[in-house]
Formats: structure tokens, sequence, C-alpha cells
């Protein structure tokens, strides 16, 4: 079903919850917040993620509500990925950070497959010199398919990569092409080919349901024949479509107000039957978007980062978090570039959040599992959810959101399927935005 014929459309606008506080109540007004933590001396229980952002990629999605950039030549992949460096040389000199060892690495994008394999081996040796990596637990790697041959992949297994994440989004490529993804059908089976043989301990493969041109028959080819690849695990994300998208853009320009792509009802029936369709073959639904094979597929970045890790984000428009504090570094690629090159921090605004606002962070996005122990709580931040929800949660329980359990805070699948809805009914009142539809 389309959502123009829906009583539940697409609307543009930001529906995933990423954040808390949201990113509007940041400002460049708590950067001195920043230069606070990152002076003081962190717990020493605390996990560190280090977070490597590279902007590039080789076409824009029409989806794509990132900041990328395409078609930069090699001499200005060189001058940003210098800029990267001296920002984190520059980084962990803080007594916050200094000595510290991070116990996960996530490079994101963009497309950080899109760099070569020799700027990937000096970006991997430049960030070793500044962090020791002696204790990483798991290294994560966001790929395009089209942007990875054998050459490449075993360059990146050899230089410490566990955690292979292929953007494959869907299998058909009139869909490919409508979404403006560079990569086609061929691409995905030779790269994750090519990847299994280079040894990854962890094969991903994210998919997105709702599309534009997505059928009900389409989407269980998608399913199929990501069973047959058969990865290590899987992320399913449900279409949107956020104002700074190309396919808004398009909307506004025809005084549209629903999004060509399907909708809400339709969009969670497909990922309903992708993860019964996972389970069934031996896969765990993790969270609202993964499932993954056993405990040792899990994605540790993740669960460590929404149960309060710290985390260092380099490069442009990155995010940190550090000591209960938010950053966001420049968002253009000049304004951040000049003051990381010249040793500055190249942070554009912040957030300090109070204990309250630190232990609601870790309950919303811990929602996204898809239970909770409020006893963990209890203990480890003196609070407990349950008893501090306990009327929302009693008309989500009536509703059929939130499961009947006496210890756990636990979503129904129908819930899980539609929790960054429900976590925008978690946010007070005085934290809400429109973005969250």
């Amino acid at each position: 079903m389309t959502s123009s014929q829906s009583t539940d459309p697409t609307r543009a606008g930001n529906h995933f919850f990423s954040n808390y506080p949201a990113y509007s109540f940041w400002s460049a007004e708590q950067l001195p917040e920043v230069h606070k933590v990152l002076a003081s001396t962190p717990a020493s229980a605390t996990p560190l993620i280090l977070y490597v952002h590279i902007p590039f990629c080789r076409q824009r999605c029409e989806f794509c509500f990132y900041k990328v950039y395409t078609g930069k030549s090699s001499s200005e992949v060189r001058s940003y990925l210098d800029a990267l460096l001296t920002e984190l040389e520059a980084a962990v000199r803080a007594p916050y950070l200094q000595g510290r060892c991070p116990d996960y690495v996530y490079f994101g994008g963009g497309t950080p497959s899109y760099l070569s394999s020799d700027q990937l081996s000096e970006l991997f040796a430049a960030i070793q010199t500044h962090m020791g990596w002696d204790g990483v637990k798991e290294v994560a790697f966001e790929c395009e398919p089209g942007t990875v041959k054998e050459g490449k992949l075993q360059r990146l297994r050899d230089l410490g990569v566990t955690r292979l994440s292929l953007g494959v989004e869907h299998y058909d490529d009139e869909i490919l092409e409508i979404a403006g993804r560079a990569h086609r059908q061929s691409e995905i089976y030779s790269a994750f080919e090519a990847a299994r043989t280079a040894g990854f301990p962890q094969i991903n493969v994210d998919l997105i349901a709702g599309m534009v041109g997505e059928t009900d028959e389409g989407w269980q080819d998608c399913i199929d024949r990501t069973l047959a690849l058969g990865p290590d695990s899987v992320t399913i994300y449900q279409m949107e479509v956020p104002h700074n998208t190309t396919i808004y853009r398009r909307m506004k320009e025809g005084d549209d107000e629903v999004a060509p792509v399907a909708d809400w009802e339709t969009k969670r029936r497909w990922v309903a039957a992708a993860f019964e369709a996972f389970e069934g073959a031996g896969f765990k639904v993790g969270s609202a978007y993964t499932a993954y094979r056993g405990e040792d597929t899990r994605f540790m970045y993740r669960d460590s980062l929404w149960h309060g890790a710290d985390m260092l984000g380099v490069g442009v428009s990155s995010f940190s978090h550090l000591g209960g504090v938010h950053v966001q570094n420049h968002a253009d690629l000049e304004d951040y570039q000049a003051p990381a090159l010249a040793g500055e921090a190249p942070h554009w605004r912040a957030y300090a959040m109070n204990e309250d606002e630190r232990w609601r962070r870790m309950f919303l996005l811990q929602l996204k599992l898809g239970q909770i122990d409020p006893g963990w709580f209890a203990s480890n931040l003196g609070v407990n959810p349950a008893q501090e929800y306990a009327s929302l949660l009693a008309r989500h329980r009536a509703e059929g959101w939130v499961a009947e359990d006496a210890e756990m805070i636990r979503l129904t699948r129908a819930g899980l399927l539609r929790v960054d809805s429900l976590i925008a009914e978690y946010v007070p009142a005085e934290f809400r935005t429109s973005h969250v539809v």
C-alpha cells in the first residue's frame, strides 16, 4: 500500500530516534562544558568508543540525510584525512582521553570503503600511533558493495576489521537506481563472496524496508536473497524521508505532503515478516532493527554506546559523548578542516546532561533493544524506570506495545516495530520536538 492510500502515511521528517536530548537543544554556548570534561579524569570502568567519520561517497543517495561529499579528488581526501588525524592527535592529549585505549572502533560515513587500500593502511597506522588498540574488542567498518574488491577487503581484514557491514539496502537494480544507489545486484554478490574469502568474523547486511518502488513480492525476494547469502547479522531500517534529502526536495517542488514510499503499517509488516523469516533460520532478534546468528555476532559497539560508554568521534560533523557531555563537530568541510589542521578542537555545539538526563538517555536508547532491566538502572544509576514511567508503561501495556513481565520492561514484537514512535512518548515534554513523528 502506498502512503497516499493509507491512514498512516510516511510524511517528511525524522522518525528514527538517535539521541537525547535532541540536537536542536545543543548550542555553542555549552562548549566550555566539553573543555571541563576533557580536563577531568574519567571513571576507570567507562568503556571508550572511537568513531571515525569518512564523509565521501561515489554519489549521493536520494534518501541520504548525512553530510556527504561526492567527486572529491585524491588530494582533497588526503587533506581531510590529515585534518582528522590532527584532530585525533590533539584530542588524546587531554587528561580525560590520555592513555585510554578504545574498546570499540567504528568507521562510518559516508562510505569509508571509498578510500583506497593505501589510504586505509595509512589511516589505520596513524590512528594506532595515537591510540593503542591492544584492548579493542570490535572494529566495525561500513562498505558500499561497489567500492570493494578482493584486494581491498583482504587489506581491511589484515588491518584488523572484525565486523564488515555491507550497505546492500535492496537487490532489485531498478529500486537501487531509483534510490540513487551507486551499486547493483551483481556487486553485492561479488563483494559478499570476497568478504567471506577474506575471513571477516562477522559480515552484516543492511536492508531498508519501504524504498520507492517496493512491493510485497519484491520485499519477500529481498528476504529470500539475504537468507541465501548467509550473513552473520542483518540490520533492517524502515524507510523515512528527512527534510534534508533529495526525495523531500522533490516532494516540496511538487507540493506533496506524503512521501512516495510505503506507509508505516506496511513497513512494519515487512520488517515483521523479515524477522520471522530470520528467526526461522536460527537468528535472534536483538533490537528493533537487527537480527544476529549468535552472541558472538552481536553489534558490541551499539550495545556499549546505549549502555553509557564514552565515545570520541573524529571527522566532519561527527558526534562525541564524553563524561555525560554531548558535542558535535562542525558540519561543513571547510569549517571543520581549518581548526582541525591548526590543532584546535573543531567543535560546533554541545550539551551537558544532568543526572536525570543521563539515565533517561540510556533508558530511551535501550528501549530499542526490546527489553530493559530496571534492576540494572537501580543498581548503576540509582533510579528505577519502571517506577518513573509506571503510568505510561501501564498504558502501553494495555495498548499491546509492552508485555506483561514482573521483572523486565519488555516490548512486544508489535511494540518493537514501532519503538521510535513509542520513545517519543517517553521524552519529557520540554525536550519534545516536531522532528520526531
